[in-house]
């Protein structure tokens, strides 16, 4: 495994382009470095602005795992986190237990004390992040910066006070967070207009990841997010829908299986798989009826029951949709090719 050592957040972008050892490019206050050697690839890019705030964005792909390690960095800071694609892992004290920091997860990190916080990006994986840095320090200096409304678990770390250990706030999920982030790589202006653009929007992130720790905090969800209870609750809702495959199981029926409601079962989905509620069932069938095509002599009737689709007709639809052949010619085609093995 890799290892860089930060000792100054002062300049975390130029010490992720000498250790990636990247292609610099600058435009706008914009500097971006891109990437591929031993590593990996991908670009990494960072604007700073005005009271000690900075956005960077990561975009990369590991061939090997790398750790960064918080090594007594001097000038306190504030990392607000979130990952659009993939995870990291986490230890407080670059020994310790591992903690997973999740895809689509409100993050909020400051490497305070001296235990020497580091994370891991992992290898063979795509890694989407966007941090934005705060330097407390600086941000005091701005007007009307109304700090005094910060509860009391941010309110140390904005103040400078002195704490002991690493602070990390692994809060909800949120499609929303999500969807405000993605909108970073959209800005197609220039100059003064797209750094106004990208100010603002990121003013945007920053006050919905504080709204989400406040609400965290008071036990209360936004609408757009999901706890990871209820994350949980959804996985355990996967085998409930294998095991009544063949039963016309509806989000009424997980809603109450689940405890949950309709609409966080939807967001829950959308979080976890990508996908609505109905359009997860209808994979998962159209899956299994391929595996009993294929393993099975069920016939195409026998296997359109099993997996609860009443017309043989939709099913032989959306079997074609999914995978450009019809049922009963990917069973031919298998037959064939055992055949001519044999």
């Amino acid at each position: 495994m890799n290892e860089l050592t930060i000792c100054s957040s002062n300049d975390f972008f130029s010490q992720l382009l000498y250790f990636f050892n990247g292609d610099l490019t600058e435009a706008w206050g914009e500097r971006q470095f891109d990437f591929s050697n031993d590593l990996g690839h991908g670009a990494v890019r960072t604007i700073g602005f005005d009271w000690g705030i900075t956005l960077l964005d990561l975009d990369i792909t590991l061939h090997k795992d790398i750790k960064i390690v918080f090594n007594q960095c001097h000038t306190p800071f504030i990392d607000f986190i979130f990952i659009s694609q993939g995870c990291l892992k986490y230890s407080k004290d670059n020994s310790g237990e591992l903690i997973s920091l999740e895809q689509f997860q409100n993050i909020i990190f400051s490497p305070i004390g001296s235990s020497q916080p580091a994370f891991i990006y992992p290898k063979d994986q795509k890694l989407k992040i966007n941090l934005i840095k705060v330097l407390p320090a600086e941000y005091q200096k701005k007007k009307h910066n109304n700090l005094t409304y910060l509860n009391e678990s941010l309110m140390p770390l904005f103040t400078c006070c002195k704490e002991t250990q690493p602070y990390l706030h692994l809060g909800n999920f949120s499609l929303q967070l999500a969807d405000e982030i993605k909108q970073l790589s959209n800005i197609p202006d220039y100059g003064i207009l797209r750094t106004l653009a990208l100010e603002g929007r990121l003013y945007m992130i920053l006050s919905m990841q504080l709204v989400e720790h406040h609400n965290f905090i008071e036990n209360m969800n936004m609408p757009e997010a999901i706890s990871k209870n209820e994350i949980i609750k959804i996985h355990r809702l996967t085998d409930y829908i294998i095991e009544h495959l063949a039963d016309n199981t509806t989000i009424t029926t997980l809603s109450s299986v689940s405890g949950l409601s309709p609409k966080k079962l939807q967001l829950g989905f959308k979080i976890l798989y990508s996908k609505t509620v109905n359009e997860y069932i209808r994979q998962l069938k159209l899956e299994i009826s391929r595996d009993y095509l294929k393993n099975t002599d069920l016939s195409v009737s026998e296997i359109v029951y099993a997996i609860g689709i009443k017309s043989r007709s939709y099913f032989s639809k959306i079997f074609f949709e999914a995978y450009e052949i019809l049922p009963t010619e990917y069973r031919k085609q298998l037959k064939n090719k055992n055949t001519s093995l044999n």
